[in-house]
């Protein structure tokens, strides 16, 4: 089985050299939301759907957006229904708005959920006929969407960069990623002035999501020359500036360098690819709507100290990279010091070390529903069965251990 997996991963990651990657134009720097109307004007858009959230709409951070788009000549219709791990109902509601006013093109303003919303209802507009079920996977759209234009208001998901929208299906609690090339915004708008109220919860949180990111892509087995690169610049300023922004939510230089952070994480891993923390964190949201960037923030050590030594290289390069390692560290030591900084991030900005609404009773079926994410497609550095994901879901539970590491088999192992 691993060695199908291997395989299927290789055939995708060549064919991955023959899809069509877009950059989004970015629109950068302070104010820079303001710029927005004219790079719409472009697209020859007159009819905009906004899709949001009410938290974002009670804070007023689309007033100024809503005042630009007027005075250009530009009508915005605002869908604020969208909820933590959107759901197939979101997008249907928003697609019924689209639709009623005849709308041409969609601003995803938020974090990540209304930011994988706005990119199913741009699925669902090219194709109509296509329930959202049916495009689980990869590449399952294939035809153009919608102008899209992202306004994160978190530095965490890079979805603004990414080929990936999550859906939630409420009906059957799963939760699954729809990958097309044809989901990444045409512009992405980087205005830290619209992360300066960000409370820090959200800012240490997200941006642990960001640096998931940037460590899943890093130690995958599809990585390019620039993915890699990608992945260092995340990493680096995450680690420069996560806590400043933590603490210091108005340090505008802080918040402006997360945002490149997770521009550049979400460029990595949506060539690169994630991993089983990921997989893990998606069968949370599915199961009791854990938020996303929390959920990987604590995911993330547990997993990287299960692959040991199958990762110590590329974390001991990481550790050089963020300054956490001495001329005398070996490699191994040089890899765990980086993953005994993930804890300390995490600690030092108040986030738990376990999450503790996991039910020991749901620990196969979460195990289960991340494994059939992840495998084959995720080209993980070691592939893990259920029953060590099991072993994972358990240590983060803090649950006593369904079977003990130590007597896994050779082929568990």
């Amino acid at each position: 089985m691993k060695l199908y997996y291997r395989i299927y991963q290789r055939i995708f990651q060549v064919g991955s050299y023959f899809i069509k990657w877009r950059t989004p134009e970015v629109l950068e720097g302070e104010n820079s939301l303001l710029k927005l109307p004219n790079a719409i004007k472009k697209y020859n858009v007159s009819r905009i759907l906004i899709v949001t959230d009410k938290g974002i709409l009670s804070l007023g951070l689309i007033d100024n957006l809503l005042k630009e788009l007027n005075s250009n000549g530009i009508v915005a219709f605002i869908y604020d229904g969208t909820i933590p791990n959107p759901t197939i109902e979101n997008i249907e509601e928003a697609v019924n708005i689209y639709k009623d006013n005849q709308c041409e093109g969609i601003i995803a303003f938020g974090g990540g959920s209304p930011m994988d919303c706005a990119k199913g209802v741009g699925a669902r507009i090219a194709l109509p006929k296509k329930p959202i079920s049916k495009m689980k996977g990869m590449l399952k759209i294939n035809k153009t969407i919608p102008p899209l234009f992202a306004v994160p208001t978190t530095a965490g998901t890079g979805s603004e960069a990414t080929i990936t929208a999550v859906i939630t299906d409420s009906n059957n609690h799963d939760k699954y990623p729809i990958n097309d090339g044809v989901l990444t915004p045409n512009v992405a708008v980087l205005d830290p002035c619209i992360t300066i109220g960000l409370p820090p919860n959200l800012t240490s949180t997200t941006g642990m999501d960001a640096l998931t990111h940037a460590i899943e892509a890093y130690i995958g087995r599809s990585n390019t020359k620039n993915t890699k690169e990608q992945s260092r610049k995340a990493t680096k300023l995450i680690y420069a500036n996560i806590e400043k922004a933590f603490l210091e939510g108005q340090n505008m230089d802080a918040r402006k360098n997360m945002q490149m952070a997770s521009f550049y994480a979400g460029q990595a891993f949506t060539r690169a690819y994630v991993g089983y923390v990921h997989a893990i964190a998606h069968a949370l949201g599915a199961l009791y709507s854990t938020p996303h960037g929390f959920a990987n923030a604590i995911i993330l050590p547990y997993v990287l100290e299960y692959y040991g030594k199958s990762i110590y290289k590329p974390l001991s390069e990481l550790a050089d990279l963020v300054e956490i390692s001495n001329d005398n560290d070996t490699i191994p030591m040089k890899a765990n010091k980086f993953i005994e900084s993930i804890r300390m991030l995490n600690k030092n900005m108040n986030i738990p070390s376990t999450i503790k609404e996991i039910r020991k009773k749901d620990i196969p079926l979460i195990a289960e529903k991340a494994s059939k994410e992840a495998n084959p497609t995720y080209p993980v550095p070691k592939i893990l069965n259920e029953m060590e994901l099991q072993y994972i879901i358990s240590s983060i539970s803090d649950q006593s251990k369904p079977y003990d590491k130590d007597n896994l088999t050779k082929e568990e192992r």
